[in-house]
């Protein structure tokens, strides 16, 4: 029995096995990153930091327009929020198209402080732990 001829069969089927499977594993990697952009910058509709946990600690997003129930509309708007361990948003950085607005909360309790922007109307608001709300405006 002469086995010579079968052993370049093998080799040659073992070596286009190894291309295929090579081909797919780079196909995946390229498809599961950003395609890099020529002047280095990341772009996206959002982003998210999250712990060692998986639990998001920071976020940007975008959030279209949206028509609220007094029949108004809320314009697009870009937010950062900044987050606790236990899920609780303690900073947020609001920007839209007629202004923008920052809080600045109690990691816990009701208190938070706001200062906002908007309009012809910028508002400072303070609430107190008990829910007592003081607000100043120019």
């Amino acid at each position: 029995m002469n086995t010579q001829p079968r052993l370049p069969r093998l080799l040659v089927a073992l070596t286009l096995l190894n291309l295929a499977i090579l081909g797919v594993s780079v196909t995946r990697q390229a498809t599961a990153a950003p395609a890099p952009v020529a002047d280095g910058i990341l772009r996206g509709r959002g982003l998210q930091i999250v712990d060692s946990q998986g639990r998001i600690r920071a976020s940007i997003a975008l959030y279209p327009a949206a028509r609220q129930t007094d029949g108004s509309t809320y314009p697009e708007t870009v937010l950062l929020r900044l987050i606790t361990s236990e899920g609780r948003p303690v900073v947020k950085l609001s920007s839209s198209e007629d202004g923008a607005g920052l809080t600045l909360s109690a990691a816990e309790g009701r208190a938070y402080a706001q200062i906002m922007a908007r309009g012809g109307a910028p508002q400072l608001v303070l609430v107190d732990g008990g829910g007592r709300q003081s607000s100043k405006r120019p």
